[in-house]
């Protein structure tokens, strides 16, 4: 048993260095380690901002706040080691700098969801009950980071955001205020996708790529426009599916349930059926 559980175990390690020699950077990291203090992240920030929804009654915001630039600054550190650690206090500087703004509009993504739910009989079920605002409030956080060009960190947000709700929001992705995810389960909102403000999308929505480019060698081609361009006072109604980087969704159109759409929208369009 001893002899076999060892060779197992050695041929797991070989599979694992030879995906690391292609894919994996350099960096001696434990990826777990960055994941649990992450989400450590999230929750210190989270307190900060909204503190009567924290379990932990023992430690003020002051208190989360300090430790929370700690962990983060640790974070960068750890994943970029090429840097300094003034550069990594810069960012965490420059982070801590724009939390603010975020917890601004965090308060208009409430304002939109209760006034856009006639279910909702107060905030406080919005920020305690309802799966879009703890997907948006965590994107709001990690798109800072990656407008910083931190590596790594945004995405392992917005994914365990993903996870815990159903919502899979790009940390790229631009979105403006007044932002409200009715239900939310199957939510896709890519990367280079840009949203206007008072828009509300419900469950099922994607707002994806039609294709990809591909270079000489066949691999998808980083860093272009893939994702539709959303105006603002839009609604997007269950199901629907909108693709295409060249896709502009004008102001107050009405998208209806199951539309498949990969050309644009004057203002003011409302289409109920698939073309």
């Amino acid at each position: 048993m001893n002899s076999d559980f060892s060779e197992i175990s050695v041929r797991i390690s070989g599979v694992y260095k030879e995906i690391a020699k292609t894919h994996c950077s350099s960096n001696s990291y434990s990826l777990g380690n960055v994941k649990l203090k992450t989400i450590e992240l999230i929750h210190l920030i989270r307190r900060t901002i909204c503190p009567q929804l924290s379990k932990d009654e023992t430690t003020d915001e002051q208190e989360s706040l300090l430790k929370a630039m700690r962990v983060l600054e640790k974070l960068i550190l750890d994943i970029q080691p090429e840097l300094s650690e003034e550069e990594a206090s810069s960012i965490t500087s420059r982070f801590l700098d724009e939390l603010p703004t975020v917890a601004k509009k965090l308060v208009k993504d409430v304002r939109a969801a209760y006034e856009g739910d006639p279910a909702a009989q107060s905030v406080e079920e919005i920020m305690i009950a309802y799966p879009a605002y703890e997907a948006i409030s965590i994107y709001r956080l990690a798109h800072i980071l990656y407008l910083l060009k931190v590596p790594l960190i945004p995405r392992i947000m917005t994914e365990y955001a993903h996870q815990k709700t159903g919502i899979d929001i790009h940390p790229g992705a631009t979105i403006g205020t007044h932002f409200f995810i009715d239900h939310g389960t199957g939510v896709v909102i890519g990367e280079t996708c840009r949203i206007g403000d008072h828009v509300k999308i419900y469950q099922g929505v994607t707002l994806g790529a039609k294709s990809f480019e591909l270079d000489e060698n066949g691999n998808p081609i980083k860093g272009i426009k893939r994702h539709p361009d959303i105006g603002n006072h839009v609604v997007i109604y269950a199901g629907a599916t909108v693709l295409g980087g060249n896709t502009v969704v004008g102001d107050n159109c009405v998208i209806g349930g199951n539309v498949w759409l990969v050309h644009s929208l004057k203002p003011g369009e409302k289409i109920y059926s698939n073309p």
